[in-house]
């Protein structure tokens, strides 16, 4: 039997630019993977529109910071050398590296072009709210300073059906491009009427020039990193047939175990499982709804029921399909989707992606190294860790849920022969200090099971029926593990 994986978000929105970061990635490896973490979700290793870019206004898919472009060799997270040390580094204490890849838009065209498009409603992309006329777009994608290496791919706005910016009247809007076989992909998410444009200059998957070279870069992109899975950006904004013959394309050449996760912001959960449905349940979902679930408990307190976290989630319906997590760097303060987990309920909710049996968990980088930028945010490693460890060592085996309470929850995992000293008693409470009678089983009975968080001083003596009362202070979560655990490892 395998331990339990666990993701880490290896960055936040506000790093610094410093170039150093593929550094710290070799440098905290081994630490990480001592707590469990074995897959690490690093940021767009791609060149970006400028060297304080995050990667998501992607210029060129070639470019690791390797070229002089764009006013830059580095990228704002280091060398294409350093990435691929970095990268080494994890593989060599047994972490595996998913790397974050933007196919939805290109930026920073090294030119405009001039074509015919039409405005469309911000709000209904397919109501038209011009005539057809002329703009000057910045389309042309020549990369003067690669100079072909690698691909000889241009791209020009003949392999993009939208943009946002006229440079000839220097004005802002949505523009779908017009000419042969020029419309929005209607294989996208809904909103707005269709979601297929979101920024910059929209990549056309109609254009079969477009599908064979992002085919190409896609296995070009994997071959030299090395990396053993993809976080697809914007992922409700490309069209579906295209992902799940990417998907299909990519396994086939790296192996059926070569991993996808997506980013499909929509808590809606029936959206979500008709997107799993379309490509065959063949990626992985971030659980966009868990999320929301922990923020509105984190403001709401006492009058959140908790008994009801999970109800309208994907990890409730698909929990082979759902990476869930607490919060990410589009959640985190002053960005584009905050919705901040408040620091009382953080340890409740890393408990419950990480000491659960459904789900991928993935911790966030911000959450546990902390966050940069003018309104910084400690770290709660200390907190963290011993969740943790809680998870690699002791979360295994059947669950029995004990969701019966509005403010006090808890679970009980079995655990395993495999893993001897396994199992857990877990409890929270979001109200006042509460308790749990909960079943781990006639043959502990006498042992004696403590908090290894340190929240609750009690010492719990199994019953001769197998019972314990588990005990939680108010607006904590406590986890129970027997005394002698350590020494039955």
């Amino acid at each position: 039997m395998e331990r339990n994986h666990t993701m880490m978000q290896f960055f936040e929105w506000h790093l610094a630019n410093d170039g150093d970061h593929w550094n710290r990635l070799a440098l905290l490896a081994g630490e990480l993977k001592e707590h469990g973490i074995d897959a690490l979700w690093i940021p767009p290793a791609t060149k970006g529109i400028s060297q304080e870019d995050n990667g998501y206004g992607i210029y060129d898919g070639y470019d690791l910071g390797e070229f002089d472009q764009k006013g830059t060799v580095r990228t704002k997270y280091g060398t294409k050398q350093e990435l691929l040390e970095g990268i080494a580094a994890c593989k060599n204490v047994g972490i595996q590296v998913y790397s974050d890849v933007v196919m939805n838009h290109k930026a920073g065209a090294d030119d405009t072009e001039r074509f015919e498009v039409i405005e469309v409603d911000p709000n209904d992309r397919y109501r038209v709210v011009s005539e057809p006329f002329e703009i000057d777009g910045w389309t042309k994608f020549s990369f003067p300073a690669r100079n072909g290496k690698h691909s000889s791919f241009k791209w020009s706005y003949h392999h993009f059906n939208g943009t946002d910016y006229d440079a000839n009247e220097d004005r802002i809007g949505i523009y779908q491009i017009l000419g042969d076989n020029k419309r929005w992909n209607s294989h996208v998410d809904n909103e707005f009427g269709n979601y297929d444009y979101l920024m910059f200059a929209n990549i056309d998957y109609h254009h079969p020039a477009v599908q064979a070279e992002m085919l190409y870069w896609g296995e070009w992109f994997v071959n030299t990193t090395t990396c053993d899975g993809l976080r697809i950006d914007a992922i409700k904004h490309i069209n579906h047939k295209f992902i799940s013959v990417f998907v299909h394309t990519m396994r086939l050449k790296f192996g059926k175990d070569f991993y996808f996760v997506g980013e499909f912001w929509n808590p809606d959960l029936e959206a979500c499982q008709n997107f799993l449905n379309y490509v065959d349940y063949e990626i992985d979902l971030f659980d966009v709804g868990l999320h929301y679930h922990f923020h509105e408990a984190s403001l709401a307190g006492r009058n959140y029921d908790l008994s009801k976290i999970f109800e309208d989630t994907l990890v409730g319906t698909h929990p082979t399909n759902a990476v869930t997590f607490v919060d990410n760097h589009d959640s985190q303060p002053q960005e584009a989707l905050e919705s901040w987990v408040e620091d009382w309920f953080k340890p409740l909710a890393y408990a419950l992606i990480l000491l659960r049996k459904d789900g991928y968990p993935c911790v966030f980088y911000g959450d546990y190294i902390g966050i940069n930028g003018e309104n910084p945010i400690q770290g709660k490693k200390d907190m963290i860790d011993p969740i943790l460890d809680a998870r690699y060592h002791y979360a295994y085996g059947d669950q029995k849920d004990y969701f019966d309470h509005g403010n006090t929850i808890g679970w009980v995992r079995k655990g395993v022969s495999d893993f001897p000293g396994s199992g857990c008693a877990v409890v929270m409470s979001n109200g006042d200090d509460g308790k749990k009678r909960m079943y781990v089983g006639k043959k502990l009975a006498g042992q004696i099971w403590i908090d290894l968080t340190g929240n609750h001083p009690s010492r719990v003596k199994i019953t001769k029926d197998g019972f314990g009362q588990f005990r939680v202070k108010s607006a904590t979560v406590s986890i129970y593990v027997k005394e002698n655990a350590l020494e039955e490892q």
